[in-house]
């Protein structure tokens, strides 16, 4: 008996051990030292356990072992039933299996419902939009962990990179930046314009040939006194046509671009939000106030 001695009310060696109301008796004791001494697959054939379990003999058997399954674990309450073993149950002992089950689901519903409050109640990681510095941060602590580990410092950070990451950043290296100013109206951005926008124009040498066969023109020279002359073009290219212009339409009212920040213009600000803020400001009474600005700047509208 002392090996199955504890010091708490229940055994957790005990069949009723999922029980929160269940106190361990004598009668627990002796069944735990049984099971402790015998496999489970043995039978027991004595009066006492007969009696235990209903006067069913072999039937009453599989019956408890049904019930000391579903008391082990409480997450099979989804788990079929051997029909045979509950068909042979006695009234009570249906009963009491049925209760048992519920009981289960009921245990694991509630463990459920605890899980999902406790990530309802945990506060929402910030995402990359909420908070930009504290995502840079985070990201920096775990490359600082990565190159401890491999024993590196923050200065060789490029030998933790793929060569997706390596492409990728060549790349974006190699860009070069978009033309500002006159440099917009120039040659090499004209054309660079022009291949993008033809980039899906769908052309084929077949109909190329044959347009240069039915016209003995096609490549003339200075020399050529050909002039206001107008082939038929098939309704396929003109359609095409239209539906780039269309396409180069809705782009253009879809552009938009950060402007860039220009070194020449006066600082009135002191920081970026505030220099947003001054904008908008300036769209709406910017035409209204530049009498009063002016003064302020000079002085003149400051009393003596």
């Amino acid at each position: 008996m002392s090996s199955v001695e504890t010091d708490g009310r229940v055994h957790p060696a005990c069949i009723n051990a999922s029980n929160p109301f269940h106190e361990c008796s004598e009668y627990c004791f002796r069944r735990i030292a049984q099971a402790q001494q015998q496999p489970l697959d043995a039978t027991t054939s004595d009066d006492e356990d007969i009696k235990a379990n209903g006067g069913e003999g072999s039937t009453g058997m599989e019956g408890k072992r049904i019930f000391e399954a579903q008391d082990q674990s409480t997450d099979n309450a989804d788990e079929p039933v051997d029909t045979e073993v509950y068909a042979g149950l006695s009234a009570k002992e249906k009963k009491l299996f049925d209760l048992r089950l519920k009981l289960n689901a009921a245990r694991k519903a509630n463990q459920m419902a605890i899980v999902a409050e406790k990530k309802r109640e945990e506060a929402p990681q910030e995402s990359r939009g909420i908070s930009k510095k504290k995502w840079f941060e985070e990201k920096q602590k775990k490359l600082g962990k990565q190159l401890e580990s491999n024993g590196l410092d923050m200065s060789k950070a490029y030998m933790l990179d793929t060569q997706e990451d390596a492409e990728y950043k060549y790349k974006k290296w190699d860009k070069k930046p978009a033309p500002f100013g006159w440099d917009v109206f120039n040659q090499r951005s004209l054309y660079n314009a022009y291949k993008k926008r033809t980039k899906n124009v769908e052309v084929t040498m077949e109909e190329y040939i044959e347009a240069q066969k039915a016209d003995p023109d096609f490549y003339r020279d200075g020399t050529s006194l050909q002039y206001g002359k107008a082939p038929e073009l098939p309704e396929a290219n003109i359609d095409r046509m239209v539906n780039e212009l269309v396409d180069r339409g809705h782009k253009r009212k879809e552009f938009s671009r950060r402007r860039k920040f220009h070194e020449e213009r006066d600082v009135d600000s002191i920081n970026d939000r505030n220099e947003h803020f001054n904008r908008k400001i300036e769209r709406a009474f910017g035409k209204y106030t530049v009498e009063i600005k002016n003064n302020l700047e000079r002085g003149t509208a400051l009393p003596d």
